[in-house]
């Protein structure tokens, strides 16, 4: 990839433009610092593709690469089908891009954040109107229209972020960590949002330290560790069998009754969060966290508690499948 920008017509394929994500063996150095040292990935159209890794993994500087405001020191990176170095203009027009920490003029309203931004990709005054009208419904800010963004709270103003990112349509949504500073309600309503855009046929690249909600909302999934993927899948792939030791929540009607009898079995296991480890074991419903080997070991269990009368309430494992998966890679990448 070159610095240039060309005159050359974006490439299609048989059916007009290339949807997706697709980046190939991508570098990209700060000094002696390789934020991307080899990083390959495919997010598909109609669908949101999780990017999970640590603090410091490449995610963010991934994620500039696609939105076209770093370039690449080699390797290859499709966006819709355009490369955002050598067709930038037409790229960005199909890009939505939505960064950590929002920056805005704390002078300017919401609406006029948006009609702003609506001019810069040339939608006109009457459309561009519309749109910022329509989005501030969506994102619940219709009644901070006017306000000026100085006054948005950090969950509001990661609302109005997402609304910029959606201004002019785009075909492909960059989003960095949009659930942060949102309160509850806001997190369900942008998961809710996020599949209507996949469903609607866009591809959405999500990246989030939320492990629990990704698995909720996304389809597949990109771990990225040290500048590298490491790993992918499709989050149900993910979600599969668990295998190997693993720690559940085992919750029972009668707590005593479930202490006794682990205490007898010889097995490990320690008070959930909900329980005092001091308190005397009595006839309360109650539960405890417990390491067993797998989905095997939990069905086992559940065989010889019912076994031994012990009136089991709920069996669950303590951490998503998003979550034990990335712990496992970042285990054996140590």
């Amino acid at each position: 990839m070159t610095d240039s920008t060309s005159t050359a017509p974006p490439p299609t394929g048989a059916s007009g433009p290339v949807d997706g994500i697709v980046v190939r063996d991508v570098r990209r150095s700060f000094g002696a610092v390789h934020a991307l040292d080899g990083a390959s990935l495919t997010a598909r159209a109609g669908a949101v593709t999780a990017l999970v890794g640590p603090n410091g993994s490449g995610k963010t500087t991934l994620l500039l690469v696609l939105a076209g405001l770093l370039v690449p020191d080699s390797g290859e990176v499709r966006v819709a089908g355009l490369d955002p170095v050598t067709h930038g203009p037409a790229a960005r027009a199909r890009t939505g891009w939505m960064p950590d920490a929002f920056g805005t003029w704390d002078s300017l309203t919401a609406r006029e954040v948006l009609l702003t931004f609506a001019a810069a990709y040339r939608i006109s005054p009457a459309a561009a109107r519309a749109r910022a009208d329509e989005l501030l419904a969506t994102v619940h800010l219709a009644e901070y229209a006017d306000r000026p963004a100085s006054v948005l709270s950090r969950g509001q103003k990661q609302r109005l972020g997402l609304a910029r990112a959606l201004v002019h349509d785009p075909q492909v949504l960059l989003l960095d960590e949009p659930a942060s500073g949102l309160d509850p309600r806001s997190r369900v309503d942008l998961r809710v949002l996020l599949r209507r855009l996949a469903d609607e046929g866009r591809t959405v690249l999500v990246s989030s330290h939320i492990l629990s909600e990704l698995e909720e909302l996304s389809d597949d999934v990109v771990f990225v560790s040290r500048g590298r993927t490491v790993g992918s899948s499709d989050v149900g792939a993910v979600g599969g069998t668990a295998a190997g030791p693993t720690t559940w929540h085992v919750r029972a009607l009668s707590y005593a009754a479930l202490t006794t009898w682990l205490t007898t079995t010889g097995a490990t296991w320690q008070p959930d969060d909900a329980q005092d480890p001091h308190a005397p074991a009595t006839d309360r419903p109650g539960g405890v966290l417990l390491t067993v080997d797998g989905d095997e070991g939990a069905a086992l269990l559940v065989r010889d508690a019912v076994a031994a009368g012990v009136p089991l309430a709920s069996l669950a494992p303590a951490t998503g499948a998003l979550e034990r998966a990335y712990l496992a890679l970042e285990e054996e990448r140590r």
